[in-house]
């Protein structure tokens, strides 16, 4: 029986996913490919890829002009260019979620989870900041 509190399997297989979207948009960053031929290459390699994963890769992809402008305005002496590429992916990930309807303190926790799992000791708090200043801004 599972703890009060304690995330559920649908919580776990949406974080499997959400990694995958990172991991994908990350090869297709530092290799400057477009997400969707990674997408591809994923897929004719036999690897797995959550329907998840693919709805956030094309959703970043499609609003990446978007997004980019948002993380630009909001990081504080920051350009998105300049920005580590994880980082950089992980805040992408997390601005699409938020586009998408993912409630705020659920997409910032997983995006600043994967930043402190994947990047710097201080990306954590760099992606909060960031993610914040997004979020309490009026639509």
């Amino acid at each position: 029986m599972k703890a009060a509190g304690e995330p559920g399997r649908g919580h776990a297989r949406r974080r499997t996913a959400r990694r995958q979207a990172i991991d994908i948009l990350y090869q297709a960053d530092v290799t400057g490919r477009d997400p969707s031929v990674v997408l591809k290459e994923w897929d004719a390699a036999g690897r797995s890829v959550s329907p998840y994963a693919v709805e956030v890769v094309t959703g970043v992809e499609r609003l990446l002009a978007d997004i980019d402008r948002d993380l630009g305005t909001h990081a504080e002496e920051w350009t998105v260019p300049r920005m580590a590429a994880v980082d950089r992916t992980i805040l992408r990930v997390a601005c699409y979620e938020l586009r998408a309807g993912i409630p705020v303190a659920v997409a910032i926790n997983e995006a600043v989870e994967a930043a402190n799992e994947l990047s710097t000791e201080d990306s954590g708090r760099f992606v909060n900041g960031i993610l914040g200043r997004i979020a309490r801004e009026p639509e």
